[in-house]
């Protein structure tokens, strides 16, 4: 462990002239005079990532350094999003080298100017560790560190912040402009409404108030602009509102009516999808909103008693209201689209470190922030599959020891960027430095959960859980009176001291009430038991260096840098996971933690191929030969034939709380045939276990989502199932045709052609996953009139396909059609056009149509030709690869579906195979900048492919 020596100052002096002390640093990973780039082997790689859907290229550096060990999604991810430095230039960077460099050594300036070291050797050795951490990928700071550390630009470190605002119209617009400086830095915010006067109130002229509802739509619209303008196109926030202000109806009502306004547009023919043309028509879709109970609420609603509603100047009661009924409209829009969420005033300020400063009145969008108004955190996430030691026979165990020491190490670290830390506002800038928010974390808790024999939903998997977070937790206060015993407490520990330290006697009590259950999770409880009995004896004798030490957030871009299978407290999502190859291509493979998993439990070498072969074939574990039944719960997953329960969510979170001194970022996601009720249920097990915010989402609960081909198929079918053929002629509802627009992104294939020396060019686009959809023309040195004509043809063709015209039906139409230009082509499969028009829609189906549809028309290709010649069959062999052919059927086709064994090839990321493998859709966006299907990471989505993510870590 690190230790305090009383020698003196370097240069630096504490608060009050007090001499400083420093500290020592022991070294955990490095040797004395070997430095850690100099343990591994580095290679040379190319990172060129494109855009799936068109092949358009969205990055590309050649020649950047790695260390061997490094997946290529980690390496690329880093590349691309944290190496600064004008892409072409000497002053790009292009080794992890100079980026670990840049963040590494400004920490290390930072602590010895500040006086943390007690000597130059202690700073040298905090540097090696830290350099090693990052570089093995046991930890990683939040992004803002890497994107703005060691930079010219200001050195912003945090990526949460909580705003205020009062019941003034300069308040209000000081609210929009602060909010929308973070959001164009690419970070987030969150704030309380709640002092706003509700519009059931009276203004000072006499007028009715508007109300924080409407004053919502407002930032709504800036946060709208600022993301589609912006290069991150992120501007994540949470708007909160307390249960007792008289327009909280509204408040819950707000994104349910806009989810009925996006329904009815979309059966209109309005393109309703997630980044869609007519998306931005509707309101209220920039935000998380969460309804802020307190006890009193919750146990009205238990009772089944009123609950007043108060007016914010005077506090007296406007209204009074049901609770259970009020309660139930929370539920009734959640089950609907997913807002509001849920925060548990009481449970959130009765772990406050600070009350007598203010109350915590709200969250950063992810929801795991909770603190003063007008305050930030930065953020670190530790791996914990790195601490995971196999002993000898092939046991396992935590290495509590080194964990600790890790801890240590990150915390003095986050700690010291405080030092230097710019912010996006004075006022944010006075309370961060003044309270000084720390938010260590960690990652891969699934993977680790897995790998050592525990369910997720298991008392063994939440014990082993809870003793990590709090040996994590109690480590980070014992270091933080460490340090105020250094460089002193944080100014505001004075006036909040008693409270401070009984949060931190109810965090020693909860840990000495936790149920030990194995031989994983009980020398971790000892070593956090020990942490916080140093907690409770140095923070009575020096007081603490900061506020709040322990958050988990979403871990989303880190998390890929550091090759975590897990984001945050989450589980696994799937068993098979797609992997990205050096020198291109990708491939599926079985999670490594699956065989690990199955040594634990005590099967033999043998029946861990057979088990993992198994898994391969069919992505889950039921009946694989010879594993038991009573194991299949350790394989259980986010998706899948066997998914987590949404209660054995909020057991996980409820067992990680007590020892946290921020919330948790995690949606629980709920099947399609959940509840209201359901919800309702969720809703009060959450405060009952001592959760702090829960938000929950029901599958396909939301319209502005992408839906897989499959589903829609199934959907339309099962509606024709159930609709009997003699009700069809008293349907008094004429039939529309709804356009299918293509999205942004979107693949497509560009051919120049000759026709009869007339050059031009087509592109022709196609859906995803769903034919082709979209043809543009373009005539080479032609007069204005031909030309002019090809464009309105063209716009012509594509509307209809998007209406749903099957492209047969024009190749049947247009193809033989005789007019000049025509003659031969520069195509080898088309030699001889009678028309422009015949020879593009002969290319167009030899692109896009089946090959026993366009047979039947008479188009086939030079080989199928040859083919014919020689064998006296148009009919390809079977080992010929036609799994294009599959991916671009017609749209109305009635063709059945590639085989399964196909769909590997066309997943892009995990959560993709996922799809393909379970036969279920995500709910999730597709990336913005590289068009894959994003995952959840806590209350945010990332991407797997380029590690964008669309919250705030």
């Amino acid at each position: 462990m690190t230790e305090t020596t009383s020698g003196p100052a370097r240069s630096s002096r504490a608060k009050g002239g007090k001499a400083n002390k420093g500290l020592r640093i022991e070294r955990i990973h490095t040797t004395p005079g070997v430095h850690p780039y100099d343990e591994v082997v580095w290679e040379r790689r190319d990172v060129v990532m494109t855009n799936w859907r068109d092949g358009s290229v969205n990055f590309e550096q050649r020649g950047v350094e790695f260390p061997d060990f490094w997946s290529v999604n980690a390496a690329n991810i880093v590349t691309s999003k944290y190496f600064r430095g004008a892409l072409g230039t000497e002053q790009r960077e292009t080794s992890l080298r100079q980026l670990i460099d840049r963040v590494v050594k400004t920490y290390r300036k930072a602590g010895e100017e500040h006086g943390y070291f007690a000597s130059p050797a202690d700073a040298e050795i905090f540097e090696h560790e830290l350099a090693y951490a990052v570089l093995h990928q046991i930890f990683a700071f939040n992004s803002p560190v890497w994107f703005n550390v060691g930079t010219k630009q200001p050195q912003q470190v945090s990526a949460c912040f909580i705003l205020s605002v009062d019941d003034s119209m300069e308040s209000i617009l000081d609210w929009y402009k602060e909010e929308g400086m973070i959001f164009k830095g690419g970070s987030g915010a969150g704030l309380n409404l709640s002092r706003i006067r509700s519009s059931k109130e009276l203004l000072s002229s006499g007028g009715n108030a508007s109300g924080p509802v409407s004053f919502m739509r407002g930032a709504d619209a800036s946060a709208g602009t600022i993301k589609s303008g912006g290069a991150t196109r992120r501007a994540a926030k949470m708007v909160v509102l307390d249960v007792d202000h008289p327009d909280i109806e509204a408040f819950i009502e707000t994104k349910v009516k806009e989810e009925e306004k996006i329904r009815a547009l979309r059966d209109a023919g309005f393109d309703m999808d997630l980044g869609g043309d007519d998306i931005t028509s509707v309101q209220y879709q920039n935000a998380n909103n969460s309804v802020r109970v307190n006890d009193a609420f919750m146990k009205a609603v238990e009772s089944g008693g009123k609950f007043p509603l108060r007016g914010r100047l005077t506090g007296e009661t406007i209204e009074e209201v049901d609770a259970r009924a009020l309660f139930r409209k929370m539920a009734e829009a959640a089950h609907a689209c997913a807002d509001p969420g849920i925060q548990y005033d009481d449970t959130i300020n009765h772990w406050h470190t600070s009350p007598e400063t203010g109350r915590i009145t709200a969250s950063n969008p992810c929801s795991e922030y909770m603190h003063l108004d007008n305050s930030s955190c930065n953020l670190a996430s530790l791996n914990l599959m790195k601490f995971l030691r196999d002993d000898n026979e092939g046991n396992q165990s935590f290495d509590a020891e080194r964990f600790a020491k890790v801890v240590e190490l990150v915390i003095t670290a986050m700690d010291i960027s405080i030092c230097f830390a710019d912010f996006p506002t004075e006022k944010i800038g006075e309370t961060t430095r003044a309270f000084r928010q720390l938010g260590i974390g960690y990652a891969n808790l699934g993977a680790l959960l897995m790998a050592t024999g525990h369910a997720y939903d298991s008392d063994g998997g939440r014990a082993l859980a809870g003793a990590i977070t709090s040996l994590m937790t109690g480590t980070s206060y014992r270091r933080s009176a460490e340090l105020a015993g250094v460089v002193g407490p944080y100014d505001g520990y004075a006036r909040n001291a008693e409270a401070h330290n009984r949060v931190m006697r109810q965090h020693a009590d909860a840990n000495d009430a936790a149920t030990r259950m194995d031989d994983l999770d009980t020398p971790v409880w000892a070593a956090a038991t020990e942490s916080w009995q140093d907690v409770l004896r140095l923070g009575k004798k020096n007081g603490y260096r900061n506020a709040q030490a322990s958050v988990l957030a979403p871990t989303g871009t880190i998390g890929l840098m550091m090759d975590c299978d897990t984001t945050g407290v989450e589980p696994d999502l799937a068993l098979v996971k797609f992997k990205k190859l050096v020198g291109g291509g990708s491939m599926q493979i079985v999670n490594n933690t699956v065989p690990k998993a199955l040594k634990r439990l005590g099967y033999q070498s043998e029946q861990v191929e057979a088990i993992v072969a198994h898994i391969a074939d069919h992505g889950n574990v039921v009946d694989a030969p010879g594993l038991k039944p009573e194991h299949y719960e350790v394989f259980d997953c986010a998706m899948g034939e066997r998914s987590i329960s949404p209660m054995g969510h909020v057991r996980m979170m409820a067992a990680a709380q007590p020892f946290l001194s921020g919330a948790i970022s995690k949606t629980v996601n709920m099947p399609s045939s959940s509840t209201v009720e359901d919800v309702e249920e969720i809703y009060l097990q959450g405060w009952k276990l001592g959760t702090k915010a829960l938000a929950v989402y029901v599958e396909n609960s939301k319209v502005g989502q992408p839906l897989s081909a499959k589903k829609k198929d199934e959907e339309s079918k099962a509606a024709t199932a159930t609709a009997p053929a003699e009700q069809a002629p008293e349907k008094t509802v004429e039939y529309r045709p709804v356009r299918k627009r293509l999205p942004k992104g979107r693949p497509g294939i560009t051919t120049s052609f000759t026709v009869g020396g007339a050059e031009g060019y087509m592109t022709a686009n196609s859906y995803p996953d769903d034919g082709l959809g979209e043809v543009f023309l373009k005539m080479s040195k032609q007069g204005s009139t031909l030309a002019g004509m090809m464009d309105a043809f063209s716009i012509a063709v594509s509307v209809g396909l998007q209406y749903g015209v099957p492209l047969e039906t024009y190749v049947s139409k247009f193809t033989n059609m005789r007019f000049e230009p025509a003659g031969m082509t520069d195509d080898p499969d088309v030699r001889m056009a009678q028309s422009i028009v015949d020879y593009i829609f002969r290319r167009l189906a030899l692109d896009f149509l089946p090959f026993e549809t366009r047979s039947a028309l008479g188009i086939h290709s030079a080989a199928e030709r040859e083919r014919h010649l020689e064998t006296g069959s148009y009919e390809p062999d079977e080992d010929v690869d036609v799994e294009g052919l599959a991916q671009s059927a017609p749209r109305q086709s009635e063709k059945p579906a590639a085989a399964p064994a196909a769909a590997p090839s066309q997943a892009h990321n995990s959560t993709e195979l996922a799809e393909m493998q379970l036969g279920l859709s995500a709910d999730a966006p597709l990336c913005f900048s590289c068009g894959t299907k994003m995952r959840r990471a806590g209350s945010c989505y990332l991407c797997e492919g380029c590690g964008s993510t669309s919250g705030c870590s």
